[in-house]
C-alpha cells in the first residue's frame, strides 16, 4: 500500500462534524458499539500490557457491543450486551479526547475527537513506528482493503481531501483480522464480573467513564490468555490497580484538552500563536515524544 497522510488525520479524528454525509461509521455490522467513539482502534492483549508497562494505562478505554443476532447476551443496567455465557464481552482501544485540529485538508482548526497520541500541530503520531504503536493502526486499510470495504482514505478523497489512497495492494504479511476467529483473548475479551458493571453502561454512553470503569475492563484484558475467554485472577486484579493509578502525560493531557474544548465540531477561538503554545504546553512539555514533521 502506499498512502499520503500529510494533513489528513482521517483514521485518527473524528470527522463527522466536518463532513457527515462522507465520515464513516462503525455503528452499521452485526455487533454495533454502545460508544459513539469513531473508528476505535482495537488493540491486542500484549499492546494494552505494553502501555499499562509504560505507566500510559489512563489512555485506555473499552468497548461493548449490543448483540447480534444469535449472540448471547446479559442484560447491564437494563441494556442488553453481547456476551459469552453471562460475561458481557468487549475491546480495549485508545480514547479520543477533543483536540483543536484541521484534518483533511482543512484551512480552519476545530475542536474534534482525536487520538490521545495525535499530536495536533503535525497531524502526526506521537507514537508512530515506536514499540508503542499498535498493530491496527500499521496495518491500516489492509483489512479494508481485504475485505473490499470503503477506507477512511477512500472517504477522504471523497470529501475533497486529495488524493490519498495511492496504491491499494494489500501487504501478503498483513496479520488476521482483529475479530476473527483467533480474536478471543487477543483482541476479544470478557468480563467475569458483570455484576459489578452497575451504571458502566450509562457513563459509557455519556463518555463518563471513571478511571475506575476503565480500568475494571483493562485489568480483565490483561489478564486474559490469547486463545481463551478465562480470566486470571491476580493477574487481573494488578492489572486493574496498575491502570487505576496511572497518571501519564497522556491522560493529563486528555483531561485538559476535555476541560477547554468548546462543542463537538466547533471552531478554535483560539490565535495561531496561542494554540501552539497550548499545544507544546499540555503535550511536548509535559513529556509527550516529538513528531518528526512532513518532509
Amino acid at each position: 500500500m502506499e498512502l499520503r497522510c500529510e494533513g489528513c488525520a482521517g483514521c485518527c479524528v473524528d470527522w463527522r462534524p466536518l463532513a457527515p454525509d462522507a465520515a464513516g461509521s462503525d455503528r452499521t455490522g452485526r455487533r454495533p458499539p454502545l460508544d459513539d467513539a469513531y473508528d476505535l482502534v482495537p488493540l491486542t492483549r500484549d499492546e494494552i500490557a505494553g502501555f499499562l508497562d509504560d505507566g500510559l494505562g489512563d489512555v485506555l478505554v473499552p468497548r461493548l457491543f449490543e448483540p447480534a443476532a444469535g449472540d448471547g447476551s446479559v442484560r447491564i443496567g437494563g441494556v442488553a450486551v453481547a456476551a459469552a455465557g453471562d460475561r458481557p464481552v468487549f475491546a480495549v482501544g485508545l480514547r479520543k479526547p477533543p483536540k483543536p485540529v484541521a484534518p483533511i485538508g482543512t484551512d480552519e482548526h476545530r475542536w474534534l475527537d482525536a487520538c490521545a497520541f495525535l499530536d495536533p500541530t503535525t497531524l502526526q503520531c506521537r507514537i508512530h513506528g515506536g514499540d508503542r504503536y499498535p498493530r491496527a493502526c500499521s496495518t491500516y486499510p489492509a483489512h479494508s482493503l481485504e475485505l473490499d470495504a470503503e477506507t477512511e482514505c477512500e472517504r477522504v478523497e471523497a470529501a475533497g481531501g486529495g488524493d490519498r489512497l495511492l496504491d491499494d495492494a494489500v501487504p501478503d504479511d498483513t496479520p488476521p483480522l482483529p475479530f476473527g476467529p483467533y480474536a478471543a483473548g487477543s483482541t476479544v475479551f470478557a468480563y467475569p464480573d458483570p455484576d459489578d458493571l452497575d451504571g458502566v453502561i450509562d457513563r459509557l454512553r455519556a463518555e463518563r467513564l471513571t478511571p475506575d470503569d476503565r480500568a475494571r475492563f483493562v485489568g480483565a484484558a490483561v489478564g486474559s490468555s490469547p486463545g481463551s475467554l478465562s480470566v486470571d485472577r491476580d493477574r487481573m486484579a494488578e492489572a486493574r490497580t496498575r491502570a487505576r493509578d496511572a497518571d501519564s502525560w497522556a491522560g493529563r493531557a486528555i483531561r485538559a484538552w476535555s476541560e477547554r474544548a468548546a462543542g463537538d465540531g466547533d471552531r478554535v477561538a483560539l490565535a495561531p500563536d496561542d494554540r501552539e503554545r497550548l499545544v507544546r504546553e499540555l503535550e511536548d512539555d509535559a513529556g509527550a515524544p516529538g513528531t518528526p514533521g512532513w518532509e
